[in-house]
C-alpha cells in the first residue's frame, strides 16, 4: 500500500504554452527527485523528449545530486534535450550554489540554464519554452512553428508600406529617419530578390532558334506550284 501511495503522489500535468505563436502541449512528470522513484523515472526516461532537472539554489547537496540524475538519463534516454534550472531564485541572499558554478556546469554537459523563482513567477514559461524549441528541433519537427510564427508589427509595417510606394517615395513619408532608413533597406531587399526571381523565371531564348525560311532550288521549282509551296519550319 505504501508502495502505490508513492506512485500516486508523482505530479502529473498537462500544460499548454504559447511558442513563436503556435501552441504546443506539453505533459509534465514530477518525480521530486527522490531515490525510491528511480525505477519509475528510468521507466518514464525512455520515451520522454525532453527533462528539466532542478536543485535548490540555497542548498549545495540538492546540485551535488544533479549528476546522478544527469546519469540516469543519459543511461535510458541518450541525447534527450535537458534543462538545468536552479530553483528558489527569490531566496537569493540564502544561496549556496553559485550562478557561475550551474553555468559552467550546464555547458559542461550540454545544457540549457536557468534559475527561477515559483514565487514571482520568473523564467518559468522561459524555461519550458527553451525546452520545447529543443524537443522540436531533435525530433525535425522545427518547420511546423516557425512556419507559423508570429511577425513583429515592424515586419507588418514594412510589408504593408513598401509595396504602396518606391525607395525614394519613402524619404517624403513623415516618419522618424530610423524607420524611414528600415523602410528603404526592406525595400532594397524586396525589390533585389524580386528581380532576381525574374531573372530565374524568364526563358531563355537562346534555346530557341529562329525560324527558318526555306526557298526551293532551281531544281525543286518546276514542282512548286506557287508562294504556298515554300514552307517554313
Amino acid at each position: 500500500m505504501q508502495n502505490l501511495y508513492e506512485i500516486i503522489v508523482i505530479a502529473y500535468k498537462t500544460t499548454t504554452i504559447l511558442l513563436d505563436g503556435k501552441r504546443v502541449r506539453l505533459q509534465v512528470w514530477d518525480t521530486s527527485g527522490q531515490g525510491r522513484f528511480c525505477t519509475i523515472i528510468r521507466s518514464y526516461s525512455r520515451g520522454a523528449q525532453g527533462v528539466l532537472l532542478v536543485y535548490d539554489i540555497t542548498s549545495k547537496w540538492s546540485f551535488d545530486g544533479i549528476d546522478r540524475w544527469v546519469k540516469e538519463v543519459e543511461e535510458h534516454a541518450p541525447g534527450v534535450p535537458k534543462v538545468l534550472v536552479g530553483n528558489r531564485l527569490h531566496l537569493a541572499f540564502k544561496r549556496q550554489v553559485c550562478q557561475r558554478e550551474a553555468e559552467l556546469y550546464a555547458a559542461k554537459n550540454r545544457m540549457a540554464f536557468f534559475e527561477v523563482s515559483p514565487l514571482c513567477n520568473f523564467n518559468i514559461r522561459e524555461s519550458f519554452s527553451e525546452l520545447s524549441r529543443m524537443a522540436l528541433h531533435r525530433n525535425g519537427l522545427e518547420r511546423l512553428w516557425r512556419s507559423n510564427k508570429v511577425l513583429s508589427l515592424q515586419e507588418l509595417c514594412c510589408r504593408a508600406i513598401v509595396p504602396r510606394t518606391t525607395v525614394y517615395g519613402i524619404e517624403q513619408l513623415p516618419l522618424p529617419p530610423p524607420i524611414k532608413s528600415h523602410l528603404k533597406s526592406y525595400a532594397m531587399t524586396s525589390y533585389t530578390a524580386r528581380y532576381v526571381a525574374g531573372t530565374l523565371l524568364r526563358p531563355s531564348t537562346a534555346s530557341h532558334k529562329k525560324p527558318k525560311l526555306i526557298v526551293p532550288t532551281d531544281a525543286s521549282r518546276s514542282s512548286c506550284t506557287g508562294r504556298n509551296s515554300c514552307s517554313i519550319s
